[in-house]
């Protein structure tokens, strides 16, 4: 049983097993309650994996054109929903760099000039709807540009600092920002407004919510009800804690998981940190919440590093295990290519897309998307199993668990160390035969079997997929 449903009134006192607990009547409301997720994920998220792009920088162009020429690749990769970073024209007040930040929204419901016009955005989200992507649109709600017109013009719509004057998001270096008063119902019905607009006028398939936290809960589950009145929508949260999932947002970030790997890739911590995510994960949140399991983004690529600064020679295992193991697996622009550098973030800084010309790592991740597909017991939550751990004796190195449903069986067998380890399985667990990822070798795994692998290699076997 998921733990996380004991708070929400839904575990049966019997389930506990506890000394005179006496079982609740099932007519009781009180203690059956309801289903703490009231929202339906669109089917088309069963197996969806995220494609971020950063328009200023995907294209030498920077445009929505270009970058709409770019959708016969990414189709070929086999992503799925795409991604695009703010769109909306940038305030110039207390600009930061030549261009400034996306982040930095001047006008919510208009389209920054940079990137193109607003028929040049929507004949991109109809050549994508056409190749059969999902479109969804950073949403910066917390704050916005110093010049954004509501500043001038309800000036009374925004926190103020000591001084009574206009002030950032409390404590970070977000100068070019000033924040939002969510008090206000003017504020929650001009941004509720523009996303209800995108989808309504330009059939946008959902949002990532920026910061998603310091943004009142009861605006996120109205908006969303909202969106669904129009079309279903997947809503994708830049936050940390589940309630979010209760009735507004799909998936919510993993920051832990991301944190966690960066840690064991660096040696600072082995394979058995991992435990505490996936505990967590399977016992505090809801089984229908997805959780971004994402090696790069837009933040860590600019602030923390690229991916290679970031995890050496543990890339391809932890890249696996993110399209493998619970979650909902993305890839950012220039990842396929094998971009080695750091994008500038408030300048234009086109992806070298000439790196990869040696560059496996693309075919990796198609290789990974192709295999998640064909394996329903991969696929996103609510729809794919639960990871369940195999006991074997180096768990300071072997990570191994088996995802299992309707007779599809994964194994994932990742030495999350840059040693090579020789470990024994101390279950039955695993036992099956398999077709082993990337070689086509069948495979038979049994208790008491010895698994070794070089320092950061990993195994992904199948049995019953597509």
């Amino acid at each position: 049983m998921n733990r996380f449903l004991l708070s929400t009134g839904l575990a049966a006192c019997a389930a506990l097993s506890l000394t005179g607990c006496k079982q609740a009547d099932p007519a009781n409301a009180a203690w059956t309650g309801d289903p703490y997720v009231s929202i339906s994920h669109p089917e088309w998220t069963q197996t969806a994996v995220l494609y971020q792009i950063n328009t200023r920088q995907f294209t030498p162009e920077g445009t929505f054109k270009a970058a709409q020429e770019q959708l016969p690749r990414l189709k070929e990769l086999g992503v799925d929903i795409i991604w695009l970073m703010p769109i909306h024209p940038i305030g110039k007040e207390n600009r930061k760099g030549t261009l400034g930040s996306p982040y930095s929204v001047q006008d919510y419901y208009a389209v920054n000039p940079e990137f193109g016009t607003e028929e040049d955005f929507r004949n991109f989200v109809e050549a994508a709807h056409k190749q059969g992507f999902k479109v969804i649109l950073d949403l910066v709600a917390n704050h916005t540009a110093w010049d954004n017109a509501m500043a001038k013009e309800h000036p009374d719509w925004y926190e103020k600092d000591w001084k009574g004057d206009f002030r950032p998001t409390p404590w970070w270096d977000w100068s070019d920002v000033i924040d939002l008063d969510w008090s206000k119902p003017g504020v929650r019905e001009h941004v509720g407004g523009a996303m209800e607009y995108w989808v309504r006028e330009f059939d946008i398939d959902g949002y990532r919510a920026d910061v998603a936290g310091y943004v009142p809960l009861d605006f996120w589950e109205a908006a969303r009800a909202r969106l669904d009145a129009i079309k279903p929508v997947f809503m994708l949260a830049e936050w940390k804690s589940s309630e979010l999932t209760r009735a507004s947002f799909d998936a919510v970030y993993s920051w832990e998981w991301h944190q966690t790997i960066k840690k064991i890739a660096k040696g600072e911590a082995d394979a058995t940190a991992l435990y505490g995510y996936y505990a967590e994960n399977e016992s505090a949140w809801p089984k229908e919440a997805m959780r971004l399991t994402y090696i790069a983004n837009h933040d860590s690529n600019a602030w923390e590093g690229t991916q290679y600064e970031n995890f050496g020679p543990a890339l391809n295992a932890m890249t696996a295990l993110s399209f493998t193991g619970e979650g909902l697996a993305m890839i950012y622009n220039g990842q396929e290519a094998c971009n080695a550098k750091r994008l500038e973030f408030f300048e234009k800084d086109p992806i070298d897309w000439g790196q990869g010309t040696d560059c496996d790592y693309g075919q990796l991740l198609k290789d990974l998307i192709t295999f998640r597909d064909a394996n329903p017991a991969l696929h996103n939550a609510p729809w794919g199993a639960t990871m369940q751990k195999v006991e074997n004796d180096k768990p300071q190195q072997l990570f191994a668990w088996v995802r299992q449903k309707d007779g599809n069986k994964v194994l994932g067998l990742f030495n999350l160390s840059g040693k090579p380890v020789s470990a024994k399985l101390a279950d039955a667990l695993p036992d099956g035969d398999y077709v082993e990822f990337g070689s086509g070798n069948v495979v038979t795994i049994k208790a008491g079997d010895t698994v070794e692998l070089p320092a950061w290699g990993y195994r992904l076997l199948a049995s019953g997929g597509k």
